[in-house]
């Protein structure tokens, strides 16, 4: 059995023209044996690059722009990146035709949702209010309770129907994309997680389960269970 290779979209380009990420996403899937590779914005060669990936992960980041969703801006919208949105895009329509594996995490749901052609809330407590915070003041992760749904393939994975993750945005799921089924709500109902029935393995969730996979086995299951459909099929 050979070692899946995974692909994990970096951020863009910052000030210095350097491509960053978290090392926890690296680390999240090095502990489940696999191999991360990096994939920069502005990648556009696909099939050459598939041909050595195994499965994808759409990592999170900044927001996406509400011109790509048919929506309006609105005053913490942050961290714009035009080459970002249009490479992640086209990834995103690439695995939903070929059927390649894909892990969603928070920014990657979005990118998920959007391309099959759904909405995002812009800002969440304009919405949902503060009982719930998804991220603190600035702009910092906080852990909050999750509820995932019972029969689900998330629950299978994480071992449970209940976990309290990382989570970091602002921004979440409004209008439901073509073919996906949520599977997790926060408390105050917020879409916390969804899932792509119709593709061979699709799970995407809002929140960050690489920064707290190393401590906490429930987020750690989301990136174990991801590599061990791929080894199990054909890998």
């Amino acid at each position: 059995m050979t070692v899946p290779f995974i692909g994990i979209t970096t951020y863009g380009q910052d000030e210095q023209k350097r491509f960053t990420l978290p090392r926890e996403y690296v680390d999240s899937v090095r502990r489940t044996g696999a191999v991360p590779v990096l994939i920069t914005p502005g990648e556009s060669n696909f099939d050459q690059l598939f041909a050595h990936l195994d499965g994808l992960i759409l990592a999170g980041g900044g927001d996406i722009s509400p011109t790509c969703y048919q929506g309006e801006m609105h005053e913490t919208i942050y961290m714009l990146d035009e080459e970002r949105d249009s490479t992640e895009m086209d990834l995103a329509k690439y695995i939903l035709n070929k059927g390649i594996p894909t892990l969603g995490i928070c920014r990657g749901t979005q990118i998920l949702n959007v391309v099959l052609g759904g909405t995002l809330h812009p800002h969440l407590p304009d919405v949902f209010g503060e009982e719930i915070n998804h991220r603190l003041p600035p702009r910092e992760p906080t852990p909050h309770p999750v509820k995932i749904k019972e029969d689900s393939m998330l629950a299978q994975i994480v071992g449970s129907t209940d976990c309290k993750p990382a989570s970091w945005h602002h921004q979440s799921i409004n209008e439901l994309g073509e073919g996906l089924e949520i599977v997790a709500h926060a408390p105050d109902g917020v879409i916390e997680a969804v899932e792509l029935k119709e593709h061979p393995w699709l799970i995407a969730v809002q929140w960050h389960p690489e920064i707290t996979s190393a401590e906490d086995p429930t987020q750690q299951n989301i990136f174990d269970g991801f590599v061990k459909h791929l080894s199990e099929n054909n890998v």
